[in-house]
């Protein structure tokens, strides 16, 4: 399902002129590893970070390190910074970003295991939102790749708004 995912989201941003990049914490990289996959990649993805400690975070992204102390690496404020500082550090035009706790350990009340937020950058606008996923660490994992990928694709989908 992935590799069908990342087919579509190739062509749509071949169509589009746009390179991605990633941001990714809870993922390892691994929806950076889904786009690359595919042949020709380098024709529309630019580049992937794989920021799993709250360092890299700030070193690679520009997450700044008082929004992590103050809102948890898995939150809205940071999965935004995630996903701006990967277009501000790429030559990307679009980006997404994943940080979550996919468990088995690490949750909280407030963060159970399984919680994910998510962040997307586009021209001109930054979209984020949280889901829950079920499962194990690997199912989080896959199903944190497949949401990524096809919101990603809705997204780009979108008409974009007259200026």
């Amino acid at each position: 399902m992935s590799r069908a995912l990342a087919e579509r989201l190739a062509a749509l941003l071949q169509a589009q002129g746009r390179m991605l990049a990633t941001a990714e914490s809870c993922t390892g990289g691994m929806i950076s590893a889904a786009c690359t996959d595919l042949a020709g990649s380098s024709n529309w993805f630019e580049r992937g970070f794989v920021t799993y400690s709250n360092e890299a975070k700030t070193e690679l992204l520009g997450v700044d390190a008082a929004l992590i102390a103050k809102h948890g690496a898995v939150s809205e404020e940071v999965a935004r910074a995630m996903a701006s500082g990967a277009i501000s550090h790429s030559r990307a035009q679009v980006s997404v970003a994943v940080t979550g706790v996919a468990g088995p350990t690490g949750g909280s009340a407030a963060k159970p295991v399984g919680t994910v937020w998510f962040a997307f950058a586009l021209p001109g606008r930054l979209v984020s939102e949280v889901r829950r996923f079920d499962g194990d660490r690997a199912a989080v994992r896959s199903a944190t790749v497949r949401h990524a990928l096809q919101r990603l694709l809705e997204l780009l989908e979108e008409p974009e708004e007259a200026g």
